[in-house]
């Protein structure tokens, strides 16, 4: 039968399993990309499961999250992580050099090639043609342990594109279209696979945010054959070498399928604070704009800035409005001051900003309360920008330019001149002057990891208790992010390798009394309520380590986000589902749930029976019998210390 690209790329890595939808798969993964502020978590975690030298290659560990240097906690955690770098086999990509998810596909990128990532981003190197999945930074550090990665089967959904895209429309109104279509959500448990004659007319880095933004509708990944558009990638940074063609078969069949005619679409924004709740920027044009922002992984090509510095070139930005520019890479950077673009834009009144993902994780450029702010960003939850009264929008690079130009919302359309539609230079200069390599292992070893106080040792964590009577303390509504569970931001982000610092800011957007209440209830223990599509959008581990720290030990939901649902078990606590949802409506703050023989109702199957105060409750887990055993050892760690150790003839055959 012919197959899709998405199943060659799991056929070709699958280490076992049933490639079956929703079944329990286990990849081998080639490469592994870290960030700062969560690999400093990762780089913990393989210091605690006793791991000498990394076994995914290349492993890239990249600054461009932690780059306000307001005092020495993030420059320390720079040190920290290039000595872990060091002593690990693992390349540093120090600040400067830019976003991990760009940066990566510029210079390690290699189409048919597995990638994992502690960055739910990190699904932007499908782009290449890769098998790029986003999860919790403990599985990452798994992965580079050479376990392999767990996730359940995804549907194949074909995403078919025909047309052009019209003058004044871009690569981010095609995934906005998707998300109008089918929500935050719409993807979870899928891998989104793009083929058709439109593909011929997106370069490398348009597909680069559609398969990043796949992320926001819930995919596992996106995924785009690697054909010539891909080797011209290469080919201008001087890695035509890594080319391979990887295509569907001919006539293969999807689980399901979406047609998009590029030439229907028009200028789309998502309205705050969701990037699903889209409309035509026709609908909004003419409300005040306080501030348009150029940059972040969501749309970080050379085109995604040259063709701003077009429209803006020879004008003004309104005096009302700040046009933050935040280049995505060094190189992008280069190639703007090259051809002349980053004159236009610091001519027209533009701020110029680091390479890194600065405002995008609310770490700078936060805007006033209450104020309009158009951002070329992947995510606008409440209060990611740094603000927590925001107002952010997304929206394309054109709809940004025209808005920063006019003082409100615009429409790009209605401008008076040519559309502009600047390529990328045939060669793009790569430097890696700033790139560490690995150490060799016989230096590696001497190596000693620059510990500071902001980089504690993990906590040891107990399992479950055979039997649970603990209290709700916390209850929330549909479509929680772990932005709302574990905040960002220059204030909270820097203290995210100290689990005991920043467990000082958990939910505090959503209840600031929840975390008096959980030291109150100590070791006893509590449950969490919550609605559909519990801890979507980034993949931030400590939203489920610094609550199980709290005291954590079960969220009882509507629904879960695909990496947010894994990292539960991953630190010991217990995910579950209503067996009817009409009992979410039952559950409040301040109620008792009791649930005896714990682990025999999990041996048995998928329902338990629990009880609220004096009423019975039926709920129900979706966890594999691998998870099952994590779970019953008290995360992850401890499961992997407690297995045998492979005999040397189990060595030598693995």
């Amino acid at each position: 039968m012919p197959d899709t690209l998405s199943h060659k790329l799991i056929a070709a890595h699958l280490v076992d399993g049933d490639m079956t939808p929703g079944s329990e798969i286990a990849l081998r993964m080639d490469q592994a990309l870290l960030q700062d502020i969560l690999g400093t978590l990762v780089m913990l975690e393989l210091d605690a499961m006793g791991i000498e030298r990394v076994h995914t290659s290349p492993s890239v560990q990249y600054i461009d999250h932690t780059l306000i240097q307001q005092d020495n906690i993030n420059a320390d955690s720079h040190l920290f992580l290039k000595s872990a770098c060091e002593r690990l086999g693992v390349w540093y990509s120090g600040p400067g050099n830019g976003i991990s998810h760009p940066v990566h596909m510029e210079r390690f990128g290699v189409p048919g090639q597995s990638l994992v990532g502690c960055d739910s981003h990190t699904t932007a190197a499908g782009a290449l043609g890769m098998l790029a999945i986003g999860a919790g930074g403990i599985e990452v550090a798994m992965a580079m342990a050479g376990e392999p990665l767990y996730l359940p089967m995804p549907e194949i959904v074909g995403v078919h594109l025909e047309g052009e895209l019209p003058d004044w429309v871009s690569a981010k109104d095609i995934i906005l279209e998707l998300l109008r279509r089918h929500g935050v959500a719409g993807a979870k448990n899928c891998i989104l696979e793009y083929h058709g004659p439109g593909l011929a007319a997106l370069d490398a880095m348009d597909r680069h945010v559609l398969a990043n933004m796949g992320t926001e509708m819930g995919a596992t990944t996106s995924v785009f054959p690697s054909d010539e558009v891909t080797r011209e990638f290469l080919r201008s940074r001087g890695r035509e070498g890594d080319w391979q063609p990887h295509a569907a078969d001919a006539d293969c069949r999807y689980d399901r399928t979406e047609h998009i005619d590029l030439s229907r679409l028009e200028p789309l924004i998502a309205l705050p604070s969701s990037p699903d709740k889209v409309v035509p920027v026709s609908e909004v044009a003419g409300e005040p704009l306080y501030q348009a922002y150029i940059g972040s992984s969501g749309n970080p090509g050379y085109r995604d800035f040259a063709v701003v510095a077009e429209i803006v070139k020879g004008r003004s930005v309104a005096a009302n409005v700040s046009l933050d520019i935040n280049p995505s890479t060094r190189q992008v950077l280069a190639a703007l001051i090259g051809e002349g673009h980053l004159s236009a834009l610091v001519e027209a009144g533009a701020r110029l900003h680091q390479p890194g993902c600065n405002g995008c994780i609310g770490m700078g450029q936060a805007p006033a309360a209450g104020r309009n702010s158009l951002r070329t960003v992947p995510r606008n939850f409440p209060g990611r920008s740094g603000t927590r009264e925001d107002s952010v929008f997304l929206c394309s690079p054109e709809s940004a330019a025209a808005s920063a130009l006019a003082g409100v919302i615009t429409d790009p359309r209605t401008l008076d001149m040519p559309c502009p539609r600047p390529r990328e230079p045939g060669r793009m200069v790569v430097n890696d002057s700033w790139f560490v390599p690995p150490l060799p292992p016989e230096k590696a070893r001497g190596v000693e990891l620059l510990a500071t106080d902001n980089t504690p040792p993990l906590p040891l964590l107990e399992p479950l208790p055979n039997s649970l009577e603990i209290p709700i303390l916390l209850k929330t509504g549909d479509n929680i992010s772990t932005d709302d569970i574990m905040p960002a931001g220059a204030r909270v982000l820097p203290l995210w390798s100290n689990v005991h610092a920043s467990a000082e800011h958990t939910f505090e957007a959503v209840d600031p009394g929840y975390v008096e209440r959980a030291r109150q209830q100590g070791d006893a223990g509590h449950v969490i309520v919550g609605g559909a599509n519990y801890g979507q959008g980034s993949s931030r581990e400590n939203a489920a380590l610094v609550p199980r720290l709290l005291g954590l030990q079960v969220v009882v939901a509507k629904s879960f986000a695909r990496i947010h649902w894994q990292n539960l078990p991953c630190f010991g606590v217990l995910p579950l589902t209503f067996t009817d949802p009409a009992d979410f409506d039952r559950l409040q703050q301040g109620q008792r749930v009791r649930i005896d023989d714990l682990r025999q109702q999990l041996a048995a199957g998928q329902i338990l029976k629990a009880s609220l105060d004096d009423d019975t409750l039926t709920l129900r887990h979706e966890l594999s019998p691998r998870q099952l055993e994590i779970l019953s050892h008290g995360g992850v760690i401890n499961w992997l210390k407690q297995r045998p150790s492979p005999t040397p003839s189990q060595e030598a055959t693995s």
